[in-house]
């Protein structure tokens, strides 16, 4: 993400309350700001430029702020909210919450595809030479793969089985090759399903040569990228690849929320754990070791959801939109900082 500072300098067109100041302590201090903000100089240069004492120039430099001779803005880009993405970072003790204005035709729509874009750009922030960077299966992380232009040489690994394995090539299988060219290193997708008949039969595939090799770099990750699902028809993966009878079943648990095949109610508790052992996902425990998790879930839909997750202290960084940070912003009590990565169950 791109963010930027204007610094405006003014001379002898300052504020009424600068003309208060003479006409050589105005050149003066234009001079001096100009130095400080705009050509990046310490106050001990200036201060030897101009022969005072660096105290002095600290005095000026406060002074031009004061009485508007100088005049500091903070922008982001137009799409970026700054202030709800300050503002959910402290709510849920995230290292980084970035909040996307949602478009105005999509607010009921999960994820908007704005998202993968701001999240690649997150990514090209995070991702340093020699990480090993797991994706999970999603749209909004198959987005994500799709707008990256950039990342350091490291090595890419799928963190999930696929939602239906004949799209593979157009799925999570695709946004690992993706991200892979992008950074010039190698490729561990997994071609397997996501979630399997039986414990036996997962069990069986996590053996198989290739889908064993990626499972070896789940310990080695550094960052991951994941998605957040309700439990509602068309916004988990999980609840549409399961029957009634089993949607149900978990529903009776209270599952609220799941992210890469696990299961969550509304406080955060993992529930549901034997769906795990018919699924070819990183375990929870394996997640909550990674140095960063970043989850990208928007839309009201998912705002329960994603509160839910956060509050599993599995995520360490958020990418969502406007319409669901207003909703996140309002959940209930304050959770607990997220970056304890504490297990709300005790194990």
């Amino acid at each position: 993400m791109n963010s930027s500072e204007e610094i405006a300098v003014s001379g002898m067109s300052a504020g009424r309350s600068a003309m208060r100041m003479g006409p050589a302590e105005l050149v003066q201090a234009a001079a001096m700001a100009r130095r400080f903000y705009l050509e990046g100089k310490s106050k001990i240069q200036i201060a030897e430029e101009f022969g005072v004492s660096r105290f002095k120039v600290a005095r000026v430099l406060e002074t031009a702020l004061e009485r508007d001779l100088v005049r500091i803005e903070i922008r982001v880009p137009a799409e970026l909210d700054a202030e709800r993405s300050d503002a959910l970072r402290a709510r849920y003790g995230l290292r980084h919450a970035v909040v996307v204005e949602s478009p105005a035709e999509a607010e009921e729509s999960p994820d908007p595809e704005n998202l993968g874009e701001v999240a690649a750009d997150l990514l090209g922030e995070l991702v340093n030479e020699g990480d090993v960077l797991g994706l999970a299966w999603g749209r909004s992380t198959i987005h994500m793969a799709a707008a990256l232009d950039r990342l350091p040489p490291c090595t890419v690994v799928q963190l999930t089985g696929v939602y239906d394995a004949g799209t593979a090539e157009r799925g999570s299988v695709e946004a690992v090759r993706r991200a892979a060219q992008v950074s010039g290193g190698d490729a561990h997708p997994i071609y397997a399903p996501m979630l399997l008949p039986d414990a036996a039969t997962a069990a069986a595939l996590r053996h198989q040569t290739g889908i064993a090799r990626a499972f070896e770099y789940f310990d080695k990750v550094t960052v991951a990228c994941v998605s957040i699902g309700s439990w509602e028809p068309g916004i988990s993966t999980v609840h549409d690849m399961l029957s009634d009878e089993e949607r149900a079943h978990y529903a009776s648990l209270g599952v609220a929320a799941e992210m890469s095949a696990h299961l969550f109610d509304a406080e955060g508790r993992r529930v549901g754990r034997d769906l795990g052992e018919r699924c070819i996902t990183v375990k929870a425990d394996q997640l909550r070791r990674i140095p960063e998790v970043v989850a990208i879930a928007g839309g009201q839909r998912k705002a329960s959801a994603i509160d839910a997750v956060l509050r599993s202290g599995l995520v360490t960084s958020l990418v969502t939109d406007t319409a669901a940070a207003d909703v996140l912003m309002t959940a209930g009590q304050t959770p607990k900082p997220a970056l304890n990565r504490a297990d709300p169950d005790g194990h």
